[in-house]
Order: structure tokens, then sequence, then C-alpha cells
């Protein structure tokens, strides 16, 4: 059963299947977005996958972007220091997050790399599940604007907002 305080984030696929979901801690809104906590441990899967989030992460749903973000921070074994997913825009409510997953990520690595990761899975998917022509732009536009702002540490990417909220993450009760 469900923890009645958290917002589950659910994500799937544009043809229907299922893809990641997990449950986050509401941390509040600004004016970039609605800010989620994901503390270690926190039970992330997808059919046929899951693990035990290595450590406490933020995670953003900006509004009416057509992306969301997980904040990974300083622990050593990260896997990325930012890791931006391209969706269709989210739906939320005070119980769930529900979005699309477009394939595209775009990815700050640990050492301040900067990518648009999944291509060539965004090509074949857009052709095999036939993506509209809007979603395809949206989705690349996206992709852009996000490395630009990433490149840059700008906007809701710049590293101390994050940590602000991590620190509500580690401070709550």
């Amino acid at each position: 059963m469900r923890n009645p305080s958290t917002i589950r984030v659910v994500t799937n696929k544009w043809n229907g299947e299922a893809h990641w979901e997990f449950d986050t801690v509401p941390l509040g809104i600004d004016d970039h977005g609605q800010w989620l906590g994901v503390p270690e441990g926190t039970w992330i899967s997808r059919p046929g996958v899951g693990f035990g989030a290595h450590c406490d992460q933020v995670f953003v749903v900006p509004h009416e972007e057509w992306w969301v973000a997980t904040f990974y921070f300083d622990w050593p074994k990260r896997p990325f220091d930012v890791y931006v997913d391209i969706c269709t825009p989210p739906d939320c409510d005070d119980h769930e997050v529900n979005l699309v997953d477009l394939d595209l990520d775009v990815i700050r690595g640990v050492h301040g790399r900067v990518w648009i990761d999944d291509e060539d899975e965004f090509a074949e998917h857009k052709d095999a599940w036939n993506y509209p022509a809007t979603v395809v732009e949206q989705a690349v536009k996206a992709a852009e604007n996000v490395r630009r702002q990433l490149e840059g540490g700008r906007g809701i990417f710049e590293p101390a907002l994050a940590r602000e909220w991590l620190a509500r993450l580690v401070q709550r009760p």
C-alpha cells in the first residue's frame, strides 16, 4: 500500500508500455516547478528491473515544459550530476505525476560534460510508434534548450537551487 503523503511518479512510453515508477516526497513548489525528493533506498522500478535509490536525489517537474530532471549532487558513486528526461508535459495532481517518456535524455556527467543521449532510440521510436510531428518538434526543441541551460548552469539548472531543495529533503522529520 502506498504512503498517502507521497507523490507517485508514473512514466510510460508512447506505445503505452509501462516505464519507470517511484514514490517521492513533496518538497514544495516555486517559480520553476514542483520539487520532489527521492530519499536513499526509494524503490525505483520498471517492468523487469528495480533497485533502491543509491543516494538522496531531487526530482523536479517544471511548469509546462517537455522534460523532468533528477539532480544527484556529490554522492561519490553517482552515475550523473543531472539527468533530464525529455517527455510530454507532465500531468500532476496531489498524488501522482504522469508523463510519457520520449526517449531523449540530456545529461550532465560527473566531470561536467553535457550531452543529448538516446537520439538513436528517439529516431527509431518516432517512426515505429508514429510520434506526431508536433511531438517530435517539441521534444527536439526541449532537448536543445535543456542542453544549453545545463551547459550554462542557468535557471533551474543553477546548482545552488537544487541544493536548497536537497537540504529540505535531508532536514525533513
